[in-house]
């Protein structure tokens, strides 16, 4: 291929160099709910990248598409396959519906970031190999968008012998520090993770710090008969009782003792987790509700004082849980007096967090830049990103 004017290559790298480039940043979380796209203009890269906002839209998967992502455990290759297919369709729908709602032209794009949709996650502090898969083929994203796509970020920092996550943190500094503060950026997606910010990169720490909505949700699917995805406003979570023994229980899951780095996922809070549990409660799934968004909030501030190496000066929640007030109301409960926020304070839509930061991923992907942070994840050292599908 020539490097001419039609060079795909030649008119990504030809993208540094445009003011207000347009990423967009596709994400489908652990919860396996559906589709997250954010419409992203960025200028700069590293320490000098500044970031708005176009557009931001969440797309529910049907559920029988959601029911094969929940199966993902048992699928054989086959159906592997197919998934890997069907959810690259599905995000390339997600990059045009986020086009729409700017009013932005898909052909103006200049790159995609796809996290993808986490099929297996093994880390290494898990006593495993060390190993990743993420799906949503790229290759098919690229072919109905017609846009270069950023895919399979964790692997080379797994590769670099580090867990694979988060990488969310880096993102979190170059977007939200502060000078002079702590800043904690607590997610809630179907795991609870948190980035401790300060004034430099080397002083950010950050981890998985147990369940989020992952097994909230199982229970809310299972106490309306697969008709609610979620706890909707965290109603049922309020009105059933809190069981102080199943909490003293939960909290002696191994886990959360685990040292740093560490990183969780669906083999520890997925349907190994909340089946048994479903089982004991049959009849009382709000209680098994209420107990386990205690549970929740108790995990991340237990983090915050065995964890952290200084409490922070305020709280920014993200994730489907800042929309959760029941979980919302533990947090700052237990945190108090440190205030607990949304992200919403800081003029981003919680949902969008993370489909954000895998735009802004691209976009370091694009400059030759690291996407991860060593300290975090245990890496060898800084690697760049991801691979890129024409």
């Amino acid at each position: 291929m020539s490097a001419g004017a039609d060079d795909p290559l030649q008119r990504l790298l030809a993208a540094r160099d445009r003011p207000g480039r347009l990423v967009i940043g596709l994400l489908s979380g652990t919860s396996a709910d559906g589709t997250d796209a954010a419409l992203c203009s960025i200028d700069g890269s590293d320490e000098t990248t500044r970031l708005t906002v176009r557009a931001f839209v969440s797309t529910p998967f049907e559920r029988p598409l959601r029911e094969r992502i929940f199966r993902l455990s048992q699928a054989d290759a086959s159906e592997l396959c197919d998934l890997d297919v069907l959810l690259g369709e599905a995000f390339a729908d997600a990059a045009r519906a986020v086009c729409a709602a700017a009013g932005a032209k898909l052909e103006d794009v200049d790159l995609i970031g796809s996290h993808g949709q986490t099929a297996v996650h093994h880390p290494r502090s898990a006593g495993r190999l060390g190993a990743t898969l993420q799906i949503g083929e790229a290759a098919v994203i690229a072919e109905r968008t017609g846009r270069p796509v950023v895919s399979d970020f964790r692997v080379r920092d797994v590769a670099a012998g580090g867990e694979g996550a988060p990488l969310v943190p880096l993102v979190d500094h170059l977007l939200f520090r502060a000078p002079g503060r702590k800043r904690a950026l607590q997610n809630i997606g179907g795991i609870a993770n948190v980035t401790l910010v300060g004034d430099r990169i080397a002083d950010i720490v950050a981890f998985d710090n147990g369940p989020g909505n992952m097994p909230l949700d199982a229970v809310a699917r299972a106490a309306s008969g697969g008709l609610e995805a979620f706890d909707r406003d965290g109603v049922r979570g309020a009105r059933g009782a809190i069981d102080a023994a199943l909490l003293a229980e939960l909290h002696r899951h191994p886990y959360l003792a685990l040292p740093l780095p560490k990183t969780t996922g669906r083999e520890d809070f997925g349907k190994d987790f909340v089946y048994p549990l479903l089982g004991r409660y049959e009849g009382r799934q709000d209680d098994l509700l209420a107990t386990l968004t205690r549970f929740t909030a108790e995990a991340i501030a237990r983090s915050y004082r065995e964890v952290l190496p200084a409490l922070p000066d305020e709280v920014y929640v993200s994730g489907g849980g800042a929309l959760n007030p029941t979980l919302m109301r533990h947090l700052v409960e237990l945190l108090a007096p440190i205030p607990v926020q949304s992200t919403s304070a800081l003029g981003v839509d919680p949902e969008a967090k993370e489909a954000i930061a895998f735009a802004v991923l691209a976009n370091q992907t694009l400059f030759g830049a690291a996407g991860n942070v060593p300290a975090v994840t245990g890496a060898l050292g800084p690697r760049v990103l991801g691979k890129i599908s024409f």
